[in-house]
């Protein structure tokens, strides 16, 4: 058969239009996984030159993982201002309150009982110990990210993996609003490990209502701070 013209360059423009979206897409990550541990502050505004620089992409690439992260909620575009890091607002983050009771109860629930993924949240636990001991607030948070995610990963299911990177990366810039990282973070070091405790030790059931338990009173708290801060004046936009 002969090939036509548009044939013939079907292939190298389809690698080509693949790559770019890899591209893209494992770039919008790395600034998710950096938004997740804390390196950017909701309300910060992004600087192309520096973040193409630092990426080692050109700034077209970066535009373009700025609309994907933009269309996620983690990013918010100003015309003429720039990109923002993003705040979430209440109603936000009441649904991922919502989201977080609806996957992290079930996978704990519903664990297997040797699953690598308890190894991965004992070790969140130790991490965040050892930075609450050495005062390192920022490192507790992101010690906890990790340990929540290891909850998530008891389900076996990649998708919902992905999912939760994305609310995980949300909570972080809600953690982010709150002056106190040490009165937000430092009770739930304890939690943690007790929901470890009954999770290595078989009980699912118990460990999944402790959960449930921790996530209300962690809204709780998020919440009203969150208020306390609308009040004063204080949830502006960069």
């Amino acid at each position: 058969m002969t090939k036509t013209p548009s044939s013939a360059t079907a292939g190298p423009a389809a690698d080509d239009a693949a790559s770019a979206r890899t591209l893209t897409e494992r770039v919008a990550e790395q600034i998710r996984q950096k938004i997740t541990h804390g390196e950017f502050a909701p309300g910060q505004r992004l600087s192309e030159q520096t973040l193409s620089d630092s990426l080692a992409i050109s700034r077209n690439t970066l535009r373009e993982v700025f609309r994907l992260l933009t269309k996620d909620g983690l990013l918010r575009h100003e015309p003429n201002r720039g990109v923002f890091v993003a705040i979430p607002s209440i109603a936000a983050i009441i649904d991922i309150y919502r989201v977080r009771r609806l996957i992290e109860c079930q996978a704990l629930a519903q664990a297997y009982p040797r699953h690598p993924a308890k190894k991965r949240m004992r070790e969140a636990v130790e991490a965040a110990v050892r930075a609450r001991d050495a005062g390192d607030w920022l490192g507790v948070g992101t010690a906890n990210m990790a340990f929540h995610m290891g909850i998530v990963e008891l389900a076996d299911s990649e998708r919902l993996n992905q999912l939760f990177g994305q609310v995980l990366a949300e909570l972080r810039l809600a953690f982010g609003m709150l002056r106190d990282p040490e009165f937000l973070h430092a009770p739930y070091v304890d939690m943690n490990q007790r929901i470890l405790e009954l999770t290595e030790a078989g009980d699912f059931a118990k460990a999944s209502t402790a959960l449930s338990d921790y996530l209300v009173h962690s809204e709780r708290i998020v919440l009203a701070v969150y208020a306390r801060r609308m009040a004063d004046g204080g949830l502006g936009a960069g």
